[in-house]
């Protein structure tokens, strides 16, 4: 599992106020939430709050204008140059993109998208919008983010237990940076694919395409597992949704109670004279 951290939220938890003033005990207190409306501040005038911008220390322009210029017209609104496009469900198809499979028939993945298209989505807007405005926390140092994953999940591991172990130890990761960094926690984990620095692997003079994650093409080195199959995505589509509602289920049945973390770190006990005490 790979431990991500906002270099933000650890700068935050690591920070001390004035040494003057006496420590205090940390409390949590709610967290008020301001929309982000720009994402790089502008740099502070030389000249302090009470300068005056040189645009506005003169009425004349820079630069005089030519002999035979024609007056000047009044102020017309125009429209912007280029007009924002509409967006569409496959506007990303406009975009470029790097990391891309090349599936050999375009047909054959035509198909598979379109029964995906009417499958109901795995994550719903809301949840989208409040991970969004969470991940905005993380980033103005006001939560912590764990990601807990593996480089890409494989379909051969898929089980309940292995879910459930999982996120029993993101859970216990999440308790103990909580109470380090005295702030909330975001977990995130899960993927089935993977980006790669070079498309093609070779070993011992055999050219093949590179393991993506199960997502697209197999981990065996035969050419037949490494061409990219579009019906890998139905597979993902349903183990994420199996995923989903069992983690759904441990995280609102009970399962993910705080006072859980306590019980399961004295597993190692259960069957010992110390356990019976």
């Amino acid at each position: 599992m790979a431990l991500a951290t906002n270099a933000a939220a650890a700068a935050a938890a690591a920070a001390v106020s004035g040494g003057a003033q006496p420590r205090r005990a940390p409390s949590f207190l709610p967290l008020r939430r301001h929309t982000i409306r720009a994402v790089h501040a502008a740099e502070p005038s030389k000249g302090g709050h009470n300068a005056v911008p040189a645009a506005a220390k003169t009425s004349s322009p820079t630069v005089a204008p030519e002999k035979d210029a024609a007056p000047a017209a009044a102020p017309v609104s125009k429209a912007p140059e280029v007009a924002p496009g509409k967006w569409a469900v496959d506007s990303w198809k406009t975009k470029k993109a790097l990391q891309l499979p090349e599936y050999p028939d375009a047909a054959e993945l035509e198909s598979v998208l379109k029964t995906i298209e009417a499958f109901p989505p795995i994550v719903f807007a809301g949840e989208a919008r409040r991970l969004e405005e969470r991940l905005a926390d993380a980033a103005m140092g006001r939560a912590f983010l764990l990601q807990g994953v593996d480089c890409a999940e494989s379909f051969k591991e898929f089980n309940g237990n292995n879910i459930q172990d999982t996120f029993r130890v993101i859970l216990q990761m999440g308790a103990v940076l909580m109470f380090g960094a005295q702030m909330p926690v975001i977990k995130m984990a899960g993927q089935f694919a993977k980006p790669r620095s070079d498309p093609f692997e070779v070993r011992d003079g055999v050219k093949l395409p590179s393991y993506r994650g199960d997502n697209i093409n197999g981990d065996a080195f035969d050419e037949k597992s490494r061409i990219p199959d579009p019906h890998r995505m139905i597979r993902a589509y349903s183990q994420s949704a199996a995923t989903l509602n069992l983690l759904r289920s441990l995280a609102t049945g009970g399962y993910a109670a705080m006072q859980r973390v306590s019980q399961w770190n004295l597993d190692f006990t259960q069957h010992s004279e110390q356990g019976d005490r």
